[in-house]
């Protein structure tokens, strides 16, 4: 880790890139005539020393058309864990799409979250114990599915093209894998040890203007990595999962009305607060054996016993009336409410522009945390 993180104590995120429209999975890279969302990141240290936080996002993960990740990762006791994570958390959860096809997003989640927990664990290890930090992560996968919640669509690539596996992020890896139909089996809002939100929120089609035909698009190939945009038909929907371990936070702005993807995992809650102390730990005045507020997150290896890495998922299908969607640390949620956040950008169609104005926001509030913004707005509700 220390040869990919320097000696500043300041996390750094990859560096914002641009392009007309092709983005070949480059990690950070802004599509800027995208058809289906475009996406804004802020970040300030505010009160703090150092910057620990960190922001992650491809536009067409996996190389499909309207697809996307984003993330955004809040360090504490350094910035290790959080720098990591925005690197290569995406690598990871690609991974494990990959080497799991038929298992259900949630899962591929669930898995995710553990071997970034486990790899984290290891680099602290071989620092010994010089590395312990650790982080919170609000992530999410815009998926794009066809009717049965699979990519059938995938299984009509031409011939002529390369095996999907062997040019999506090929330095990644190297066994091809075949898309085989995805088990819909698993809790559609689920906790490993516990889970007590409703079921899907099931939404119409999207609209037919997100997708401009029904076969695969022609190669639009990078002539060094080789990655090739995948146009799914028109048919497709679009479905939202996201992932938390801590209390970064992922909002969803509904017609207006703000719908709280993610679980705030604090040692405050009664329920994560007796989780701790059946497994033997104790919770002083908010905090994980008198030291941690958030009672789960990726890292931290010396309270790993207590302080587990395992998601809370959701999956919801998108629709007109879903506007936006805002990833953001604790730094925001401290100074302000889901639905006063949703209320002050709604109305603003830039991505971009709206993060600089909850961020600004933040700091005039004067909150006490490193903030980061990252906003997701979807091209359908934008006349």
């Amino acid at each position: 880790m220390s040869s990919e993180t320097g000696h500043s104590p300041n996390a750094r995120s990859k560096s914002l890139t641009s392009a007309e429209l092709e983005t070949y999975g480059v990690l950070n890279r802004q599509s800027l005539n995208h058809p289906t969302f475009r996406v804004g990141i802020s970040e300030d240290r505010g009160s703090r020393r150092t910057m620990e936080d960190a922001h992650s996002f491809v536009v067409d993960f996996d190389s499909v058309r309207g697809q996307g990740f984003f993330a955004v990762f809040d360090g504490h006791a350094g910035k290790h864990a959080a720098e990591w994570c925005g690197s290569h958390f995406h690598e990871y959860l690609l991974s494990c799409l990959h080497a799991s096809p038929a298992t259900s997003i949630p899962d591929v989640f669930n898995e995710t979250f553990h071997k970034v927990d486990e790899h984290l664990s290891r680099i602290s290890a071989d620092s010994d114990g010089k590395i312990h930090s650790g982080c919170t992560a609000v992530t999410a996968f815009l998926r794009i599915e066809d009717e049965e919640g699979c990519q059938s669509f995938l299984a009509r690539i031409p011939s002529s093209q390369d095996d999907r596996s062997s040019h999506v992020h090929s330095h990644i890896f190297e066994n091809p894998v075949s898309m085989q139909e995805i088990d819909r089996s698993a809790l559609i809002r689920k906790d490993d040890s516990q889970s007590d939100e409703s079921s899907r929120k099931s939404l119409s089609d999207i609209p037919e203007q997100f997708m401009h035909q029904n076969q695969p698009s022609p190669n639009s190939r990078n002539p060094i990595t080789g990655v090739t945009a995948i146009i799914p038909p028109a048919s497709a929907k679009r479905i939202l999962y996201s992932a938390n371990a801590g209390d970064a936070r992922a909002v969803l702005c509904r017609a207006g009305k703000a719908v709280r993807l993610t679980y705030d995992h604090k040692g405050s809650d009664k329920q994560e607060a007796k989780r701790i102390t059946d497994a033997g730990g104790f919770v002083m005045s908010g905090r994980v054996n008198g030291v941690l507020a958030v009672t789960r997150s990726l890292g931290d290896p010396s309270m790993k016993e207590f302080v587990v890495g395992a998601p809370y998922t959701t999956e919801t299908q998108l629709h007109d009336e879903d506007e936006f969607l805002i990833l953001a640390c604790d730094g925001l949620w401290d100074v302000i409410s889901d639905q006063s956040a949703i209320d002050l950008v709604r109305d603003v169609v830039d991505a971009q522009e709206a993060s600089e104005i909850l961020l600004k926001h933040a700091l005039a509030h004067h909150t006490m945390d490193n903030v980061t913004v990252l906003i997701v707005r979807f091209m359908s509700t934008v006349s």
